[in-house]
């Protein structure tokens, strides 16, 4: 089963993934997708005045490609990735625990302390492919608060179920859940 979509002037198809007996999503991946990802980008930094934010913030790993591109577009010199472990080049990392919709059980979002002093006192703007249940958003925003920054908005591509009636993100496109028959969830 798939889901037709256009986004950002760009037709595709997305495979319907099962999360559970009840619940399947549609799987948006712009790894390998280079003309989505560009696209994607452009369209996502109209949504945000480029001086009302110092960085851009996303965790790992599907937001690479995305916040790397929307950098080299806007011309930004550094971006930020939390990382889903601990990486010997990281000192003294910080961490939070996250539960996403595409992660099975708890994970953990690491930031090294060189990247938190470059946080310190900075206006972040978070980065996301999808918002679905939000996890992952408020581990990079709780990161963001250890590492001294401020969160001063939140972009993605599509927000999935019911965070498209979110106020506190901008955001490309709303994506249904979907039954297992493949027809959209009510929500």
């Amino acid at each position: 089963m798939k889901y037709d979509v256009e986004i950002a002037g760009l037709k595709r198809e997305l495979p319907l993934c099962k999360v559970n007996d009840e619940l399947y999503i549609a799987a948006f991946i712009c790894f390998g997708d280079a003309e989505v990802t560009v696209a994607c980008a452009r369209e996502l930094l109209k949504l945000v005045p480029s001086d009302s934010y110092d960085y851009m913030f996303t965790a790992e790993a599907k937001g690479i490609p995305l916040i790397h591109e929307m950098a080299r577009q806007s011309g930004a010199k550094k971006y930020f990735i939390a990382r889903k472990g601990h990486k010997n080049y990281m000192p003294n990392p910080i961490c939070v625990k996250d539960e996403s919709i595409t992660t099975k059980g708890v994970q953990a979002l690491y930031l090294g302390e060189d990247d938190a002093e470059l946080i310190k006192g900075k206006r972040i703007l978070l980065v996301d492919d999808v918002i679905s249940t939000g996890g992952s958003l408020k581990a990079m925003e709780e990161l963001v608060e250890l590492a001294g920054g401020k969160v001063v908005d939140r972009v993605t591509v599509f927000a999935e179920g019911a965070a498209s009636k979110r106020t506190d993100i901008k955001y490309l496109k709303p994506l249904p859940l979907f039954n297992p028959d493949g027809t959209p969830k009510n929500i």
